[in-house]
């Protein structure tokens, strides 16, 4: 072991003639570690905030939406679909129908209208694999003599007062044109199911029906609204996107599901680049001890180092011993912190619980990534070994015949 990095270590032990210096050294790790394990449990907190949202976004809302750009719906639907899903890329498409419309159970409140098929619907959403209750093909299997099918969001069903086989009466304000206007709509229909996705404002808010049935509520006749797909890697979605463009050609138009989140994940990653930034400030402040307990230390051993001079020692040697002091703390602190923030990211992962209809989940997930780690593991070493830059050379600037006169 070089003997810069021996004095360095029993500078750092605590002996009663360096108690002092060796207790501004602990303060020192302590800021380390506490300023890693707070930087990465903020991160863990944003990054799991910004994954489960999109992962719960993604199973209502497709990968990407296609429409026509005269905006009144697709009357080749059948062929827009099956373009869609040839092109390479896409996994699967579906044709979908949108709408608003008021339900009424024995309660009544506002939603979303879905219109789907049940044979192609699972492939491209994930209705179909969060049900609670009662199956999603049963909106595929209409009962002669019964009202038609509806799959309501769970909450939606608890708002609306509602369980399966209950009937529900949906009303569409402009569903049916007439030579006086529009004519609202109003039918009834047959609760077969709910669904959990996680998100309040659909689990809430939001009913499917069958395709057919949600043309003749909305007024499309034989048209749907959109053409949705599942991509293979939603991350190249906007390659994908393109190439859809150019299989259906002019008077098509697409929207990824990045596009149609634009603002709200700008919105995560400036917080979580925000959070970073603000509490890589602890980090700073644990350096500024060291700087302190450097300065210190430089001051207290002036005479070891005038010894150390007079020995055959030069100035980077006695430079390197006090950088590797710091140096020292920084990794040292840096390990005992990432291991506290990562083993506190375990136990906490899910197990707060906050307001569903705040945060749209319902416990805080906490996410690390091996890049967030990485980050903040070369990030904090590097700011206390850049601090103990002045100390150092201070230390080695010292003149040894004033150092022996003075000390």
């Amino acid at each position: 072991m070089p003997f810069e990095l021996q004095i360095a270590a029993r500078y750092l032990t605590l002996r009663r003639k360096r108690m002092f210096i060796s207790v501004i050294s602990a303060i020192s790790a302590v800021g380390v570690v506490l300023g890693v394990a707070i930087l990465l449990v903020a991160l863990a907190i944003m990054t799991g905030f910004q994954g489960e949202l999109r992962a719960r976004i993604l199973g209502a809302l497709a990968h990407l939406s296609v429409h026509d750009l005269s905006l009144d719906g697709f009357d080749d639907y059948r062929e827009v679909t099956e373009a869609v899903a040839a092109v390479p890329g896409v996994e699967a498409a579906a044709p979908v129908i949108y709408g608003k419309a008021l339900a009424m159970g024995r309660r009544s409140a506002l939603v979303t209208l879905k219109g789907v098929d049940p044979a192609l619907e699972p492939a491209v959403s994930e209705f179909a694999a969060r049900m609670t209750s009662g199956e999603f093909q049963d909106l595929g299997v209409p009962s002669p003599g019964e009202p038609p099918p509806v799959v309501l969001g769970e909450e939606l069903a608890l708002s609306l007062g509602v369980a399966i086989g209950d009937p529900v009466r949906l009303m569409v304000p402009e569903g049916r044109l007439s030579p006086i206007g529009a004519i609202p709509v109003n039918r009834r229909f047959r609760v077969v199911g709910s669904f959990r996705l996680g998100l309040y404002d659909y689990d809430n808010a939001w009913a499917l029906l069958p395709l057919a049935e949600a043309q003749r509520l909305s007024g499309l006749g034989e048209r749907v609204s959109h053409v949705e797909a599942r991509v293979e890697d939603m991350f190249r979605v906007r390659e994908t996107e393109a190439e859809v463009r150019a299989a259906l050609g002019p008077g098509y138009s697409a929207l990824n599901w990045i596009d149609m989140n634009t603002t709200l994940f700008s919105a995560f990653w400036l917080e979580k680049l925000a959070t970073g930034l603000f509490v890589g400030f602890i980090v700073g402040v644990a350096a500024l001890n060291i700087v302190a307990g450097q300065i210190v230390t430089v001051t207290e051993k002036t005479r070891d180092i005038a010894v150390l001079r007079s020995m055959g020692a030069t100035r980077r040697s006695i430079m390197a011993l006090f950088m590797a002091q710091g140096a020292v703390i920084g990794i040292v602190g840096t390990a005992v912190g990432a291991g506290l923030g990562i083993l506190t990211c375990r136990i906490l992962d899910g197990r707060i619980t906050i307001p569903e209809d705040v945060y749209q989940i319902t416990a805080v997930p906490f996410t690390l990534l091996p890049g967030d780690v990485a980050l903040v593991c070369l990030f904090a070493p590097i700011v206390c070994f850049a601090a103990t830059l002045y100390p150092a050379r201070r230390a080695a600037s010292l003149v040894m015949t004033d150092a022996l006169r003075f000390s």
